[in-house]
């Protein structure tokens, strides 16, 4: 969960992210959104398969790129349940009940 995070922690690896929700990109279409230069965009794409938030597969000269949606919905599902009171507490109250 940590790397996934650390991941989404980057406004550049984002938009990529956003990019790719679109469709299936190779690194030189998604570098040509950005003004930074395609080794940082590289970089943020090694980050970004790390957390296995996207997957890469080799066509030739080029990668192409793809959204991994169910790993983002493993992770936030997991996170949400550390703030769901009813599974912590045991309890399944009010949400309005008084303190």
């Amino acid at each position: 969960m940590t790397t996934v995070f650390k991941a989404l922690s980057d406004d550049t690896r984002r938009q990529i992210l956003k990019l790719l929700a679109d469709g299936d990109m190779t690194a030189k279409e998604i570098s040509e959104n950005f003004t930074i230069s395609k080794p940082a965009i590289s970089k943020h794409l090694d980050i970004l398969k790390e957390a296995r938030l996207v997957t890469g597969e080799r066509t030739g000269m080029s990668v192409t790129y793809s959204l991994n949606a169910s790993v983002l919905q493993t992770t936030l599902g997991a996170f949400l349940e550390f703030f769901d009171t009813n599974k912590s507490t045991g309890k399944e109250g009010n949400e309005n009940e008084t303190i």
